[in-house]
């Protein structure tokens, strides 16, 4: 029987053995008769191997037997497989096409000794593929002076175990989309500039990192380290030693462990707090008002300080902080809107994202000087839900608004406004409770209290409503409406139509 030899790469690439394969499958020769060898690998017991031109010449000289096709899912397979390291992996994916063609449901045969070894190569893939997204640590690279300011870049190292780099490439670039980096391994090298994913079969040395990141790292991860967690078996079976000497963190990890029993006990020994107050509320699923301390603070510093401390309903779980409110501290006129939105939760300051800035150009079409006001919200954290990396912003409930009334309620009693406008319905709702419709009083004012506490109100629309609207005729002319229910702030309180 005529004995084949062909060459492939060590590498991952589907395409040069499977044109190979095809060739062979078309030949009509079995597995037995075709010696799969690594380029560059060890020879056999007489001599040299042939070349891979020599293997094919020889193989395109037999005689053509038959049309050979696989199916989807077993091509599917056997490119998993092939990027695994083990030298037979070629044999096995050519013996498996070569049975497929007697046996079309051979891959449904979960006990057949060579199906069974070619999804363990594709568990193993996938586990490295799992390893890699987990260990992989990045380190900033200095930028050439030369090369002007631009993007930042990072550069990292991992040794997997098999030929993975092109299929987890798609993730990195993904998850990494932001930044230029580049992961460098004994197998290749993946390369992301911003635009254009990159992959290199060549193999790399392992360079020397060390952009100063390290001790941030290690001080995150200790402050993060659960000690009543601790199961030394699974964490080294999740994070292999292999791994270890690339993770600065393993270095705390023996003192953490060992020290991680005595923290234990001192947790333990610390008495019982009470939980914050919307965790009764949503146990008991009412909307009661929070109960405050009675000393409030007598300052804007220092209720603002008590602002940012706050616990009282869950939105303080997600939002980045709470957003206080700014201006003059005697200001005759306050103004009072939803909520912060996602570019006010980030600053922490009100009215900075799009909808300021719609208001800040309609104060200043109206001649209105925002520095002479002083602006709040009514509920002092962000509310948003997630959409993809995106927060997608949503309005607060009543259980938000009466959690932030006492905060309100003591900026109010401190500036002591002449007159407070309130933008949108939910400012609306936190002023003067839920009998008002927004529809019903946009745009008219009114007195509240007499003789000295007598305060006017003016109630209008909110900034991101009219941003919905658009630019239409409908946008266009609340946005004129809103301009103009801003120029009666102009000369207040000398206006007799206020």
């Amino acid at each position: 029987m005529t004995r084949y030899v062909l060459m492939v790469e060590d590498s991952a690439a589907f395409e040069p053995w499977r044109e190979m394969a095809r060739a062979a499958l078309q030949c009509a020769i079995p597995p037995e008769a075709i010696d799969w060898r690594i380029r560059g690998g060890e020879t056999d017991l007489f001599g040299q191997l042939a070349d891979t031109d020599d293997g094919m010449e020889a193989l395109t000289a037999a005689p053509f037997a038959k049309t050979v096709t696989l199916r989807a899912s077993c091509i599917a397979l056997l490119r998993d497989m092939l990027c695994h390291s083990d030298p037979g992996r070629f044999a096995l994916a050519y013996r498996i096409a070569w049975r497929v063609q007697g046996n079309p449901h051979l891959l449904d045969v979960a006990t057949d000794a060579d199906i069974a070894k070619a999804r363990i190569m594709v568990r193993q893939n996938r586990q490295d593929c799992h390893k890699m997204m987990a260990f992989v640590r990045f380190r900033e690279q200095p930028v050439q002076s030369d090369e002007g300011e631009g993007r930042r870049r990072f550069l990292a190292w991992f040794e997997p175990q098999h030929h993975i780099l092109e299929r987890i490439a798609p993730f990195f670039s993904k998850r990494f989309t932001d930044m230029d980096w580049m992961i460098l391994t004994p197998r290749g090298s993946i390369c992301w500039n911003g635009k254009d994913l990159a992959y290199s079969a060549e193999a790399c040395e392992q360079p020397e990192l060390d952009d100063g990141f390290g001790d941030l790292w290690n001080t995150y991860y200790a402050s993060t380290f659960n000690p009543a967690r601790v199961r030394t078996k699974a964490m080294r079976r999740e994070m292999p030693g292999r791994y270890w000497k690339d993770l600065p963190e393993t270095r705390l990890i023996p003192q953490l462990v060992s020290g991680a029993e005595a923290r234990v006990r001192a947790m333990a020994e610390q008495e019982l707090q009470p939980a914050p107050a919307f965790h009764e509320r949503l146990r008991s699923r009412e909307e009661r008002p929070v109960e405050f301390l009675p000393d409030l603070p007598e300052s804007l510093d220092g209720l603002a300080a008590r602002i940012r401390t706050c616990t009282s309903c869950p939105l303080h779980c997600s939002a980045t902080q709470a957003v206080v409110g700014e201006g003059l501290a005697n200001a005759r006129i306050m103004v009072v809107g939803e909520q912060p939105g996602d570019q006010e939760d980030l600053a922490g300051r009100p009215f900075v994202g799009p909808a300021g800035q719609l208001l800040h150009e309609a104060l200043g079409e109206a001649g209105v000087d925002r520095s002479a006001l002083y602006l709040t919200n009514a509920v002092k954290h962000f509310r948003f839900r997630l959409q993809g990396r995106r927060r997608i912003h949503q309005n607060p409930d009543a259980g938000h608004v009466a959690a932030c009334r006492p905060w309100l309620e003591q900026e109010i009693a401190l500036i002591r406004p002449k007159l407070i406008v309130s933008l949108g319905a939910t400012a609306l709702r936190a002023l003067d409770g839920p009998g008002m419709a927004m529809s019903d009083i946009r745009g008219t004012s009114w007195t509240v209290g007499t003789g000295e506490n007598a305060v006017r109100r003016l109630a209008l629309a909110h900034p991101s409503w009219l941003l919905r609207l658009g630019e239409g005729a409908q946008g266009e002319g609340e946005r004129q409406r809103f301009v103009e229910g801003l120029g009666r702030l102009r000369n207040f309180p000398d206006q007799s139509g206020l």
